[in-house]
């Protein structure tokens, strides 16, 4: 009977009686514990400042510290990312208590969680990252340039303003009405924060906020004794305010609920996916973040916290400090909450100018340069700067709403707008060219209708038609034009080389198709000389150029600058690894068939794909000699094909019907005829073909691609290399009609395609 696995899921530990496993709890806590007390030393000064930024209490910060690490870290579906209070959101708090008050302000934290838990159970997380990051990167710009106008004004000794405008406004007066000691000591932070990467690694083990408020804080209290600092009464339990419903405005207060928890989630989302890039451990289950993130919220709203976010300065400390689950940022949380309970006088000796030097270097962390040069390098930087001001000047849902609304009509601007140019011929007697790429929607008949129109009356045009997407009004235009060119005494060819059809957008519903990886077509279906479905004008005339000078002209146009990178490290020679020997038919191709570019393949091609090892042909010896010899090909390819001119030659041969193509071809067809005898006598291949319902000459084709391999055997100068192991000898088929290839061994055949094996 087979053993179960489910054993295997059950972790154990080696050093534990049997039949008990370590709790799950405390199976990493060797780990965990640590890295939770780097996070507790880093979270604490940043949710205080974060706090004192946003108008709300100070203890506020740390309550909502408190349920983000234990709450949001045992709920939420980051297994790394830690919660808390963020600068992501000062600024619309700030805006909610100066206008409802705190403790509604609290209500409105409250209801945004229960929306965020919403978004979760409903499965929507994934939808809250349907935002153009160049938006989110410019937001988060806003609001550090918000939070750095606000904070230079606490940090002159001053009162910041409501808005980012009447902060810059008034400026110059704080400036001139500096509070030198609160000035100093915010600075003295910002120094400290700047120069802390370029100590030893021994000092930086110590967070940078922590060392440096802590610093700053025992210096006022040596030189600055009056300086002001904060202030509040009781301890954290003190602190916990219940929320109440806000006194009319309920319009606002509604818009305010979505807006903060939109922020809070697109913030919390995008911070869960950049940690998952930082740890090897599980990935992020967003809806459960969403869930866990909600929760936090309603409960931080409850007790009078800020709102919570997941914070990818705190997560990105708690993976390098080496944590391994959950149970760090729920310990941190742990840790923020007793330091509250028993050492919250120690916080009243904080400068407020100490937390506005953090917040300063938070705000300029937020403004990231890599970001202006990534939008200025994907052509998104008139986005971005419109965002950032708008959220600068007006407030952060506006801004991000006219960032996203602009992002939009720059997409639409990209998808939806064809290439569409005319080219005058470059000669006499050439026709004008008019080439069209991209979505070829009723969005561009402005613009073909001016380029079609360029084109002179009376002149021949090819149109080249580059579609992934085609309507009935572009199709409708175009032929418009045709007819009118036409009647001008000009011919109008059409070439396709897109995925969607030009003659489908007449009577079907338009879509886009599948891209794929496609070879070149053959020329008779694009070339109006060669008899394919656009061979001729609307006139029924031809072009004049033959076939392949207008091949050649199409590979300079289109092809040559894409293969110019391929052939470059070809320039001074080659090294192919195959020697490939296949018929001259015309509907071979060796490079197609076996998806290899220029370099890859040195060909043998002649009647019957044949060689000899008797040296009446000296083209192959020499051919054989140089693969093996000069060139040191790995591998020597024999490739027939269905319905091979020669082989049914041979056959029409020995029933007496050769046919009358001269005593060269007769005598050339002495190599294949031993492949009819093989045939005949009953050859493993010949037989495992029949079984397969191969035709009687492509049962023959198989056989000569298996004589052939056995003539490189006999060869003087393949067979030693097949003999050492230096060359593998391979054996082909390829099935035109099915466009399929198959291998030939001595013992029989094998289908190479996994669809045609599963059949056979």
């Amino acid at each position: 009977m087979p053993q179960s696995n489910e054993s295997a899921t059950i972790p154990t530990d080696s050093h534990s009686p049997p039949g008990r496993t370590k709790p799950s709890f405390l199976s990493n806590l060797g780990a965990d514990l640590p890295a939770s007390l780097v996070v507790f030393l880093v979270a604490l000064p940043l949710s205080l400042g974060i706090a004192a930024a946003s108008g709300a209490p100070i203890m506020a910060g740390l309550i909502a510290a408190a349920v983000g690490g234990i709450v949001a870290g045992s709920l939420g579906g980051s297994p790394l990312q830690v919660s808390g209070p963020a600068a992501g959101l000062t600024v619309v708090v700030a805006g909610l208590v100066a206008e409802f008050g705190w403790q509604v302000t609290c209500a409105i934290t409250a209801a945004a969680g229960v929306v965020q838990l919403l978004m979760g159970v409903s499965r929507i997380g994934r939808a809250a990252l349907a935002v153009s990051p160049v938006v989110v990167k410019a937001m988060l710009a806003g609001i550090g340039i918000t939070i750095i106008l606000q904070q230079l004004h606490v940090l002159l000794g001053g009162q910041a303003a409501g808005s980012a405008v009447e902060n810059l406004a008034g400026l110059p007066t704080a400036i001139t009405n500096v509070e030198l000691h609160s000035a100093l000591l915010g600075l003295a932070v910002v120094v400290i924060l700047l120069a802390w990467k370029y100590l030893p690694a021994m000092v930086r083990k110590v967070p940078g906020p922590l060392a440096a408020v802590v610093a700053v804080t025992a210096l006022s209290v040596a030189v600055a004794p009056s300086v002001e600092r904060i202030s509040f009464s009781g301890s954290i339990l003190d602190a916990v305010a219940l929320p109440s419903l806000p006194d009319g405005n309920w319009r606002a207060a509604a818009m305010a609920v979505i807006t903060v928890a939109l922020i809070a989630s697109i913030e919390s989302l995008l911070s869960a996916v950049a940690v998952d890039k930082m740890h090897g451990s599980s990935r992020t289950n967003l809806n459960r973040e969403l869930v866990g993130q909600g929760s936090a919220n309603m409960v931080s709203g409850m007790l009078g916290g800020l709102p919570v976010t997941g914070v990818i300065v705190r997560s990105a400390t708690n993976v390098e400090a080496g944590a391994k689950s959950r149970t760090s940022a729920i310990l941190h949380g742990v840790w923020v909450l007793v330091f509250s309970l028993l050492f919250a006088g120690l916080i009243q000796l904080i400068p407020l100018s100490v937390l506005a030097g953090l917040l300063l270097v938070i705000g300029a962390k937020l403004i990231k340069v890599a970001d202006i040069r990534t939008s200025l390098r994907t052509g998104d930087l008139l986005v971005y700067a419109v965002t950032l001001v708008c959220v600068v000047a007006l407030n952060l849902l506006e801004g991000v709403l006219i960032g996203l609304a602009l992002a939009a009509v720059c997409v639409l601007w990209r998808v939806l707008r064809a290439q569409i140019h005319a080219h005058a011929p470059a000669g006499s007697g050439l026709p004008w060219r008019v080439t069209i790429a991209g979505s070829c929607s009723f969005f561009a008949l402005p613009r073909l209708n001016r380029v079609l129109h360029s084109v002179p009356e009376g002149q021949n045009a090819v149109v080249e038609l580059n579609a992934d997407y085609l309507d009935h009004a572009f199709r409708e235009a175009l032929v418009a034009w045709q007819k009118q060119h036409r009647n001008t005494g000009a011919s109008v060819a059409l070439e396709e080389h897109g995925t969607t059809a030009f003659t489908d957008a007449e009577d079907n519903t338009p879509q886009r198709q599948d891209p794929r990886e496609f070879p070149l077509p053959p020329k008779t279906s694009w070339l109006p000389s060669a008899g394919g479905p656009t061979a001729h004008d609307d006139d029924g005339g031809r072009l004049p150029l033959r076939s392949i000078l207008l091949g050649i002209d199409k590979y300079h146009r289109r092809h040559a600058d894409k293969v110019r990178p391929l052939v470059q490290d070809l320039t001074e020679g080659q090294n192919p690894d195959t020697l490939f020997v296949a018929c001259v038919d015309s509907r071979v191709n060796p490079n197609l068939i076996t998806s290899s570019g220029p370099g890859d393949l040195l060909t043998l091609r002649n009647i019957g794909n044949v060689v000899c090892s008797d040296g009446r042909d000296a083209s192959i010896d020499s051919a054989l000699s140089f693969a093996v010899k000069g060139l040191s090909v790995d591998s020597i390819v024999i490739c027939g094909h269905s319905n091979c001119g020669a082989m049914n030659a041979v056959i029409a041969d020995f029933e007496g019907a050769a046919p009358a193509l001269g005593n060269g071809f007769d005598s050339w067809l002495e190599h294949a005829r031993p492949s009819y005898s093989a045939l005949l006598s009953g050859h493993p291949v010949a037989l495992a073909a029949a079984a397969e319902g191969y035709s009687r000459v492509d049962q023959l084709s198989m056989v000569n691609v298996a004589l052939q391999l056995r003539k490189l055997e006999d060869h003087p100068v393949t067979g030693p290399a097949l003999l050492s192991g230096r060359v593998q000898p391979v054996g082909l088929f390829y099935d035109i009609c099915t466009a399929r290839v198959v291998l030939v061994t001595p013992e029989g055949i094998e289908q190479l395609d996994p669809s045609m094996a599963v059949r056979s």
